[in-house]
């Protein structure tokens, strides 16, 4: 859970297209927006920052090569870091990397409360792509064992919901989901973090 503060909190948002909801939600909120407005009007956390670094097709070696400018000029209480799905277009080769940049990102933002979110589910048509896109969100479990951060596991709550990894209702395409999806995504992430969920916008 996420202890809040008295005073305000800033909120780092990491990750890549689907964190900047770059496209696929055509013009309704990201799953960011939606944090926040639960955090701003819904739990009258008015001056809290939230930003959103999220950028379309970065992997885990893009947000460490950037660090300072996405993640440590902003000196934040909380970081999200919602990674996987282009790294795991480098299959088994990659996932040492993977790992080992995110583990650098964590190890770099110790001040921090750290969110780890698993990669979502790829529809059928983008799993050839990624077929070790699993793999890769086992890495991020690991890592949120290993280094006590909080773990939103979006893979295992899509998978609940269908149970075939074809969540078309949820998606725009293969890989990014649609306004649906990203409301799924902001209550899963607000409950994990024992913040409620979105009441009606």
């Amino acid at each position: 859970m996420i202890e809040l503060a008295d005073e305000p909190m800033t909120w780092v948002m990491a990750g890549d297209s689907i964190t900047q909801a770059a496209y696929h939600t055509h013009g309704a909120r990201g799953w960011v927006e939606q944090v926040q407005e639960r955090l701003h009007w819904q739990l009258k956390r008015l001056t809290d920052v939230v930003v959103n670094t999220g950028v379309s097709a970065w992997r885990a070696t893009d947000v460490l090569g950037a660090y300072d400018f996405v993640i440590g000029r902003f000196a934040p209480d909380v970081l999200s870091l919602s990674l996987g799905t282009n790294d795991a277009v480098d299959g088994p080769d990659g996932l040492k990397e993977f790992r080992g940049a995110m583990r650098e990102i964590i190890d770099r933002s110790a001040g921090a409360r750290i969110v780890l979110q698993t990669p979502l589910v790829a529809g059928l048509a983008g799993r050839e792509a990624r077929a070790e896109l699993p793999a890769y969100c086992q890495v991020v479990r690991e890592l949120a064992a290993e280094t006590g951060a909080l773990l939103v596991d979006h893979e295992a709550h899509w998978l609940a919901e269908f149970p075939d990894g074809e969540a078309i209702p949820w998606l725009d395409d293969p890989t990014h989901p649609n306004a649906v999806g990203h409301r799924r995504m902001a209550d899963h992430m607000l409950r994990t973090l024992g913040l409620g969920e979105l009441t009606e916008l």
